[in-house]
């Protein structure tokens, strides 16, 4: 870490200028000047690479196996049905998107809060906003080659036909990049959680499964009960799933959701909601050290 302190510092000091330049664009700089470490952090760490990356690759190949010799999905009796791979993509390329941002973030920088490394880029002029910034943008590059991966995937090894018009793309486009920044903030906001770094894994995890479970990631939502579908209504990963399946599912399998409805609109509305809750208990918890420390 003495390296990166040492580069940080110095690429802070150059964003300043010695006649007192704006500090923004500084701060703007210097994130993006993190990203690539931030890239090459994450892809050096083997468990975050398979619990966050390809995951949702092979829970999406347990899935086709096991499940496909049952048939097709349909949406009622005689109705046209889709294979079971298929059904499941928009899912596991919700739980990408969550396990991108909101368990990667929230461990790594409890982690990094736990072994001293915050407190010492703390001590630079490093700003936690080019902090961040480094850490989103690390979030949106993994997530990207993630998605796209696992799209490569379903399309050539699982035979899964992807969407072939331009709406269908462009809703896949919008939910992706919302769903994406929400769960990268809600992670900044859950690394607070955790006591210590030893403990972040046994504190995000459980809660990253159990959203994934009643969701509709790795159970069909339509089959969850009432009062469980309600609970997942309150969190974003229900919404960035529904939105995933408006993508990429035939438009009648919307009666299999809660309303019978794709509902986008709600699906932006959630979504920009825990965003700005993630935002604000990001701006009101981080510290460089914890507070009890």
């Amino acid at each position: 870490m003495s390296e990166t302190t040492t580069t940080t510092t110095g690429a802070a000091h150059a964003a300043h200028g010695s006649h007192g330049r704006a500090t923004r664009p500084g701060m703007l700089r210097i994130g993006a000047s993190r990203i690539g470490y931030e890239i090459k952090g994450y892809f050096r760490s083997p468990d975050a690479v398979f619990f966050t990356f390809l995951f949702p690759i092979i829970m999406l190949g347990i899935f086709t196996a096991a499940f496909s010799a049952a048939g097709d999905i349909q949406t009622g009796p005689g109705a046209e049905g889709i294979s079971v791979g298929a059904y499941y993509l928009p899912g596991m390329l919700a739980a990408g998107m969550l396990l991108s941002g909101v368990q990667n973030l929230a461990v790594d920088i409890a982690t990094e809060k736990g072994d001293g490394t915050l407190k010492r880029l703390g001590g630079t002029p490093l700003s936690p906003v080019s902090y961040f910034l480094g850490k989103i943008g690390q979030v949106f590059v993994t997530a990207v080659l993630q998605a796209g991966l696992l799209l490569l995937v379903s399309a050539t090894l699982f035979g899964i036909a992807l969407p072939t018009t331009t709406d269908a793309w462009l809703t896949f486009a919008w939910v992706f990049v919302l769903g994406v920044a929400t769960s990268a903030l809600l992670g900044i906001a859950l690394s607070a959680l955790p006591r210590s770094g030893k403990s972040a894994t046994a504190v995000v995890i459980p809660i990253v499964l159990v959203l994934q479970f009643i969701s509709g990631v790795y159970l069909r939502f339509n089959i969850l009960p009432e009062w469980m579908q309600n609970l997942a209504s309150i969190f974003p990963l229900k919404w960035m799933a529904q939105g995933m399946r408006a993508a990429f599912l035939p438009d009648d399998f919307k009666v299999l959701e809660q309303n019978q409805e794709w509902d986008l609109g709600w699906v932006a509305i959630a979504l920009v909601a825990w965003l700005v809750i993630g935002l604000v208990i990001s701006r009101l918890t981080f510290r460089w050290i914890r507070r009890d420390a």
